[in-house]
């Protein structure tokens, strides 16, 4: 299955990417702070993860943000699509799969289950 790569700069970037081409896995890189990100990956990625779990709440850059005081869920996704920069990235997704962060772990899981080639 295709592995995709949202990312921005940074070395949890570097450290996801690294762990992929050190087994020769092929994925596709996204920069999500160029690019943005599609609403329906997005949804996909919280349907996976969860909604909570996308924004990266450390940040001065969501602290001072509308959506960081919302309760509404639509408001929440939106806010992420219009502003890529408050995501907590990486994210990889493989299909339904997805992580946010380094996973090394559930990454690996996903090789030897078969579902990352």
């Amino acid at each position: 299955m295709a592995l995709q790569i949202y990312c921005g700069k940074g070395f949890d970037t570097q450290k996801a990417e690294r762990f992929f081409k050190e087994r020769r896995i092929t994925y596709q890189r996204v920069d999500v702070l160029r690019y943005g990100i599609g609403r329906r990956e997005l949804q996909s990625v919280a349907a996976a993860v969860g909604l909570e779990a996308l924004a990266d709440r450390e940040s001065k850059a969501f602290r001072e943000s509308v959506i960081a005081y919302t309760q509404n869920r639509d408001a929440f996704l939106d806010g992420l699509l219009e502003k890529p920069q408050l995501l907590r990235l990486p994210i990889v997704r493989c299909g339904k799969l997805a992580t946010v962060g380094v996973c090394p772990d559930v990454w690996a899981a996903w090789i030897a289950a078969g579902a990352v080639r």
